[in-house]
């Protein structure tokens, strides 16, 4: 085996990693119960699904065409940074909508800070 077949099994391998973790993601999606577990599985799983693959397509075009993609290196960064991020927002905006927590859900620690009525600043 040479460097180039060697570099493109690694890059197919990443590529497959990489739809593998969609995949669970999606089914993540489907299985989670309530919104905060599914942003969990649409931020986590699908992030590192996305990097994954980005990653073995920008490494496809090193070895192959000794060519550097400076637009799938801003979009691995771009997905890294945003995509949790989102998924914190929307977890963070669907608890202070009151959305319901699943029914095996044991605790909620966010109750005792968030709506706590005895602290001087907060509003009625």
């Amino acid at each position: 085996m040479n460097i180039n077949e060697i570099g493109e099994f690694s890059t197919a391998l990443l590529i497959l990693i990489g739809a593998t973790m969609s995949m669970v993601s999606a089914f993540g999606m489907i299985r989670f119960p309530d919104v905060y577990t599914r942003a969990h599985a649409a931020t986590k799983s699908s992030t590192l699904a996305v990097l994954l693959t980005l990653s073995g397509v920008f490494l496809f075009f090193l070895v192959s065409e000794s060519f550097i993609s400076v637009r799938l290196l801003l979009g691995i960064v771009f997905v890294f940074i945003t995509a949790p991020v989102s998924g914190h927002l929307v977890c963070r905006a669907a608890y202070r909508s009151n959305v319901k927590l699943a029914n095996v859900t044991k605790e909620d620690e966010l109750k005792d800070v968030l709506h706590n009525e005895d602290t001087p600043d907060s509003k009625p």
